[in-house]
């Protein structure tokens, strides 16, 4: 599923999107960073309510397609300009982490 697709599925927000036609080929739920860091697999979605700069580090490290934040969270300033300076792809949903995982069709 690509990028664009998912946002559909999610009712999400754009934040920041460097590649709307990314592939997304499964999800990763997880907010506890350094297990994320471990586990995430490359290329998937990541659902979590973190929002603050260091889930671009994260993100940078696991090479994570989408950063989907949750329940409504917004990112901080400096997630958001940090998901700009380096290039991730970062989205946003009312929806709990449980209803967004079933909604999105990973």
């Amino acid at each position: 599923m690509k990028i664009n697709e998912l946002v559909k599925n999610l009712n999400a927000s754009v934040v920041y999107c460097e590649d709307a036609e990314r592939e997304v080929i499964g999800g990763y739920c997880g907010d506890f960073l350094s297990v994320v860091m471990g586990k995430a697999p490359a290329d998937s979605g990541w659902f979590t309510i973190m929002n603050n700069q260091n889930v671009a580090a994260v993100a940078s490290l696991t090479d994570v397609a989408v950063i989907i934040l949750c329940e409504g969270v917004k990112p901080d300033d400096l997630l958001r300009s940090k998901a700009e300076s380096v290039g991730l792809n970062l989205i946003t949903t009312d929806l709990s982490v449980f209803d967004a995982v079933l909604k999105s069709g990973l």
